[in-house]
């Protein structure tokens, strides 16, 4: 089962822009059909706290992107956009495509960024989403989200064993993101995979490292500072077998 992840320089509040450097992004790479394609947090916008300029309309265009890409390639898409909701302020989601363009679920980021101000701009969410894919059972987050660990244990318990970090995540914290996700395989026997940007907004500079982890901790691929994409191919049985094998999530007490 082929897993990828798709790093690039999301241009500003220009989803069209942004529509064409993933489209030439996944043309020049091998994808085989059923594979899950992993694009970044808010990929069409930009990490922006104008809501109001970068927030979908109905029908969404970014979702109907996700839709087409998904279709074109024959699997399984996923990718973070931005909703507005009745107050005003914005939603900080991703939505799962299958192959056939139906949207078979959306997540609302659960910790909103309070050190940017992200959550004087978003609204928390509350709820995880599971989807089955290839035979396992995926989580995905949203950047800030991986800080904390209780919100993995809880997915773990519900029967995730693979989860996508797609992420923003600016270059001074770059150690902070490599070592966290490769910490929250390990500890929850899971595949993680951590898809960010790179290039830079008006306030950040971003380092891409975009990087698959298997349930025990070894890296399976990495990506350096520029637009690629990275793969790698799973499968269920790993995390299946270890977790058999070296019981720590049955010593879970939460």
């Amino acid at each position: 089962m082929q897993l990828i992840a798709c790093q690039y320089n999301i241009q500003w509040e220009n989803r069209e822009a942004n529509f064409d450097a993933i489209r030439t992004l996944l043309s020049e790479y091998e994808i085989k059909p059923g594979a899950l394609i992993v694009l970044p947090e808010m990929f069409s916008s930009g990490f922006s706290m104008n809501v109001a300029r970068v927030a979908e309309a109905t029908p969404s265009l970014t979702e109907s992107f996700l839709a087409e890409i998904a279709q074109e390639y024959e699997s399984w898409t996923l990718g973070g956009l931005v909703y507005q909701l009745a107050d005003g302020k914005g939603s900080n989601e991703l939505s799962v495509f299958d192959p056939s363009g139906h949207r078979i679920g959306h997540y609302q980021k659960n910790h909103c960024f309070s050190y940017t101000g992200e959550s004087d701009h978003y609204e928390s969410g509350k709820d995880i989403l599971l989807f089955d894919w290839q035979g396992f059972k995926v989580c995905p987050v949203i950047c800030y989200d991986l800080r904390f660990p209780e919100l993995f244990r809880r997915s773990v318990k519900a029967g995730a064993d693979l989860f996508p970090v797609i992420a923003n995540w600016p270059d001074s914290r770059v150690d902070h993101w490599v070592t966290l996700l490769k910490a929250r395989a390990i500890e929850n026997q899971a595949f993680t995979i951590g898809v960010n940007r790179v290039g830079k907004d008006p306030k950040f500079n971003y380092p891409g490292h975009s990087v698959i982890f298997d349930p025990h901790g070894t890296q399976l691929a990495l990506a350096g500072i520029g637009s690629c994409c990275i793969s790698a191919d799973i499968h269920p049985q790993t995390a299946t077998e270890w977790r058999e094998e070296f019981r720590a999530l049955g010593d879970m007490k939460i």
